[in-house]
C-alpha cells in the first residue's frame, strides 16, 4: 500500500505492485537523464506537454529506485506495465505531481478561534 503524503505512487510491473517515490536523489537521476538542468525545467517540460515515451519511462524508472526498486532502464524496456502506455503516463503524471505537492496537514498553520 502507497502512502501517498510521502509523495508515493502505486505501478504493477510484470504483476507485481511497486512503490515509487520520487526521492532527491531520483530527483537528480532523472534531470541528468533527460538534460534538463533544473527541477523547474523539468516540472516546467512535462506540464508544457514536451514528453515522449521514453521520458514517461525515465520518470517511472527514477520513480521506481525512489521506491527501493535495483531495476534500471534497460530492465523496463521489456516489462509489462499494469494497464498498459495509458497507466504507465498517468502513474507518472501523478507521481511527479505528488513530488511538487504540499500535502495539507490538518490543523498545521490554522486558527481555530471559538
Amino acid at each position: 500500500m502507497v502512502n501517498s503524503l510521502r509523495g508515493e505512487v502505486e505501478l504493477v510491473l510484470d504483476g507485481k505492485p511497486q512503490v515509487m517515490r520520487l526521492t532527491l536523489g531520483a530527483l537528480a537521476e532523472l534531470e541528468e537523464r533527460l538534460g534538463e538542468d533544473s527541477l523547474m525545467a523539468l516540472v516546467e517540460r512535462y506540464e508544457s506537454g514536451r514528453f515522449s515515451a521514453r521520458d514517461i519511462l525515465a520518470l517511472i524508472c527514477a520513480g521506481l529506485r525512489g521506491g527501493g526498486w535495483q531495476g534500471g532502464p534497460s530492465d523496463l524496456l521489456g516489462a509489462e506495465i499494469g494497464g498498459g502506455p495509458v497507466e504507465a503516463a498517468r502513474a507518472a503524471g501523478l507521481l511527479l505531481a505528488r513530488a511538487f505537492s504540499v500535502p495539507a496537514s490538518e490543523g498545521v498553520g490554522q486558527c481555530t478561534a471559538r
